[in-house]
């Protein structure tokens, strides 16, 4: 019989890379989501909500992507995500789930600024409650990229005139899909056994913003030209709309991820850990 894995956000692009990876490499996915298709094996699974062990009966490995965009106050991110996750890997321990990995952010860091980074940094302590091992992904792109990278690249595609926050030298660190979901794969198969339980998934290459951009323009022909915009009155702007109830793309809180990353990810024990990211290159 094939081993059971358990995806949250997989309708997500983090998530939809790791169902694919998965049902590749035999596995069978249980999809933990919001909207059930008929086509797939899945239960209905919502974010703050309960949700009994019974629904995780059988399954080996527990990936937990999930992340609610939609509350915008502190006390409703906790509520939701914070408090979800504990409901989540609760049930998962009780249903005798064996391995669990749960999938941060490398905007979650001590010290970190963002409403998303705090929330993502209590969630990384109760993961770590529950034995779990914890991944920071750096951005992640690929060959159909999605997320943030996608939204850049679409963008680029778009328009030969960029919008530039700041001056375009917050740092990234990149992770290709394909590397990120080789390792989660590994660490459910129990392969991965290293201390600390933490570990930030990404090339150790320093991406300035506006360099990223360029390299994303050169991978399609293109050449851009800049327009930079003050990042404070733009977080004000995107703040403002959010007061208004205006629904956004990109949030404030994301701007203050983007300004604020970590300064120096500790990248030291992947290696150990087997994880290899590789370099980034815009036709990789």
């Amino acid at each position: 019989m094939k081993k059971i894995c358990a995806i949250t956000g997989s309708n997500g692009y983090v998530g939809s890379c790791l169902k694919k990876h998965f049902a590749a490499n035999g596995w069978e996915v249980l999809e933990l989501t919001r909207q059930l298709k008929p086509s797939a094996h899945a239960v209905k699974f919502q974010l703050g909500e309960d949700i009994s062990p019974a629904a995780l009966a059988g399954a080996a490995a527990l990936v937990h992507c999930a992340y609610d965009f939609k509350p915008l106050r502190e006390d409703e991110i906790r509520s939701v995500n914070v408090a979800g996750t504990q409901k989540l890997f609760q049930a998962a321990r009780t249903a005798g789930v064996e391995k669990i990995i749960c999938i941060s952010s490398i905007s979650a860091y001590d010290g970190c600024r963002s409403l998303y980074g705090k929330a993502k940094l209590e969630i990384e302590k109760i993961a770590l409650d529950h034995g779990a091992q914890v991944i920071r992904p750096g951005l992640v792109y690929g060959c159909g990229p999605g997320g943030m990278f996608g939204k850049l690249t679409q963008q680029i595609r778009k328009s030969s005139v960029i919008p530039l926050i700041g001056d375009g030298s917050q740092i990234q660190f990149l992770v290709h899909e394909a590397d990120l979901s080789a390792f989660i794969e590994r660490c459910a198969r129990g392969e991965v056994k290293v201390s600390p339980a933490i570990l930030t998934a990404a090339n150790a290459q320093p991406w300035p913003f506006k360099k990223l951009l360029q390299e994303i323009a050169r991978g399609q022909n293109k050449k851009v030209s800049f327009i930079p915009l003050p990042w404070r009155l733009v977080w004000l702007g995107l703040k403002s709309a959010e007061v208004c109830g205006l629904k956004l793309n990109f949030r404030s809180d994301s701007l203050v991820s983007l300004m604020y990353q970590n300064p120096a990810p500790d990248f030291s024990p992947n290696a150990a850990a087997g994880l290899v990211c590789r370099p980034f290159l815009p036709t990789n």
